[in-house]
C-alpha cells in the first residue's frame, strides 16, 4: 500500500499542487461598489436649472475641462451654474470670471421657447464679456424625426 500511493504535486514531497480555478469572488464585490457610489453620484453631477432644451443632429464636442454653463429659462431668467443673475449684472460677473481665465468655455443652455433675439442678447453680452468660446447646448434628436 505505501509504494503504490502517489502524492499530488508530481511526487514533491510536502507540497500541493497548484490550485487552477479563480477566484471572482473579490472582483465582483468590488465591481457592486463601484456601482453603487456611481448610481449615487450620477445625479449630482447634472446642472440643477431645469430648462427645455430644442434638439439637435450635431454631434457632441470632446470635454477637456468643465465648462461654465449660462441657462436662459422661458421666464427669462439668466443663471451661471445654479445661480440666477440679473441680466444688467450678467457681463459683470462674466468680467470677474474672466480675470481667472478668458479661455473657459462657456455653454449656453436656452430654453427652445425663448425667441431668438434673447439668447443673441446674452450671447453677446457673454462676448462683450471677453469669451470667445461659447457653444449652444442641444438635445440629442430622436430616432426617426429629422435628416
Amino acid at each position: 500500500m505505501g509504494a503504490d500511493v502517489k502524492k499530488r504535486g508530481g511526487g514533491r514531497k510536502g507540497k500541493y499542487a497548484p490550485m487552477a480555478q479563480i477566484n471572482v469572488t473579490p472582483f465582483v464585490d468590488v465591481m457592486l461598489v463601484l456601482l453603487i457610489i456611481f448610481m449615487v453620484t450620477a445625479p449630482l453631477i447634472a446642472t440643477g436649472v431645469k430648462v427645455d432644451i430644442p434638439p439637435s443632429s450635431a454631434k457632441p464636442l470632446p470635454q477637456d475641462e468643465k465648462p461654465l454653463a449660462v441657462s436662459l429659462r422661458s421666464d427669462g431668467s439668466i443663471w451661471i451654474q445654479d445661480e440666477q443673475v440679473q441680466p444688467n449684472t450678467l457681463v459683470e460677473r462674466l468680467h470677474a470670471i474672466a480675470e481667472v481665465s478668458k479661455d473657459t468655455r462657456i455653454f449656453v443652455r436656452a430654453d427652445e421657447k425663448l425667441p431668438y433675439g434673447q439668447v443673441m442678447k446674452v450671447m453677446g453680452m457673454i462676448n462683450k464679456a471677453g469669451f470667445n468660446k461659447v457653444g449652444l447646448v442641444t438635445q440629442p434628436m430622436k430616432a426617426g424625426k429629422g435628416k
